[in-house]
């Protein structure tokens, strides 16, 4: 068979295997992508070598398709190989580099006393202060939280829970949606989170979430609150108190423009990126505030204040901020949750608030990115 023929069997047989995958036959799924990448490397061993690109693409199509199979030896093996071929093009070498990364992560879980779900959700930071493999540690630990909140909550509504308020997540929700940090491909900051399945579920208690399908839904979610905030979102997720959640956290996870500009996140498993930048924030920053309005008409003649948040007590209603020299309480906070407010105490902040009478009240509070 010529290149072209082993190709197209290549193309067939993944074709068959993301079918298959999509279908829910995902037992399937990693034979026919073995096979597929057999077929390619096939094709790149056929290939004239002074066809550097092409020779660029069918490396990483093989070696991709490797991972896919969880035939990690065979991807590892196969992308050394030609990382050591001199006329490689650029593009490939970055590409065979970040999927070598991400076969070593793989392998890294396999040995790990737990159980993970299927693919890993990657979470890629870049701007101005960012350099490969490294970012300020408060980002970096802001960032995480953002995204580990973000899962929880996903979780508790997929497992049709009440909607939290106070505190953290219960202890089944955590034992059965614990992400894990794994290292990631250099050229930005990145970090990779693994889902850990629940390593002895318990018989007794209501029936939730696999971590597949929270780390699906967490993506949907992402995505169709940045493309959609309104109509969207209610969609998938009709709940207004879980809707307003999942706004402010993906608002806050966006960057402010300051130290990062840009965050990707998507799974390994193919599915496109969901992009957050500081539009991303703006916007669903503006339909936060509008919804709220909507919904009480008296919010009218909005100020913003801005000043570090030193205090909140969201049983009695308020919190504190300080403004220069003086501190200022605004009231009418009590619908706020925990895991959005709390994260931004002692930071700089900017406070939406309305006067009415003698008090300031409530309307949204954000991160101050200085601009």
């Amino acid at each position: 068979m010529s290149w072209i023929e082993h190709h197209e069997v290549s193309e067939r047989l993944a074709s068959q295997a993301q079918a298959a995958w999509r279908e829910g036959r995902q037992e399937e799924a990693p034979d026919l992508y073995a096979r597929a990448a057999e077929a390619e490397e096939k094709a790149l061993a056929d290939l004239d070598t002074s066809k550097t690109r092409t020779v660029g693409i069918s490396a990483v199509s093989a070696v991709s398709l490797y991972y896919k199979a969880a035939r990690f030896a065979s991807a590892e093996t196969l992308a050394v190989r030609w990382l050591g071929f001199d006329s490689l093009p650029a593009f490939a070498k970055e590409q065979l580099r970040n999927l070598l990364q991400a076969i070593w992560s793989e392998q890294v879980r396999a040995s790990a006393d737990a159980q993970f779900a299927p693919g890993q959700v990657l979470v890629s930071v870049k701007g101005p202060d960012i350099v490969p493999g490294g970012a300020p540690r408060d980002l970096s630990v802001d960032k995480v939280k953002g995204v580990e909140s973000i899962l929880h909550r996903t979780a508790e509504f997929l497992s049709g829970l009440e909607h939290r308020k106070r505190g953290a997540p219960s202890r089944n929700i955590q034992d059965s949606c614990r992400p894990w940090l794994f290292q990631t491909p250099p050229g930005s900051y990145q970090f990779a989170v693994a889902i850990q399945e629940e390593y002895q579920p318990s018989f007794l208690e209501p029936e939730l979430p696999t971590p597949r399908n929270v780390a699906d839904c967490f993506l949907r979610i992402l995505r169709i609150g940045i493309e959609d905030p309104e109509e969207g979102l209610a969609e998938i997720v009709p709940k207004a108190d879980y809707r307003s959640t999942f706004l402010k956290l993906t608002r806050n996870l966006a960057p402010d423009g300051r130290i990062c500009d840009r965050l990707d996140v998507r799974s390994t498993d193919g599915a496109s990126t969901v992009t957050l930048d500081t539009e991303v924030r703006k916007n669903i920053g503006r339909v936060i505030r509008r919804v709220k309005q909507q919904d009480d008409q008296s919010l009218t003649r909005p100020e913003r204040l801005r000043g570090m948040l030193r205090a909140v007590h969201l049983d009695r209603d308020w919190l504190e901020l300080a403004v220069d020299n003086d501190h200022l309480r605004v009231h009418s906070v009590g619908e706020e949750v925990d895991d959005v407010i709390g994260p931004l105490v002692n930071k700089p902040v900017i406070v939406h608030a309305y006067v009415a009478g003698r008090r300031h009240k409530f309307l949204d509070i954000e991160p101050d990115s200085g601009a």
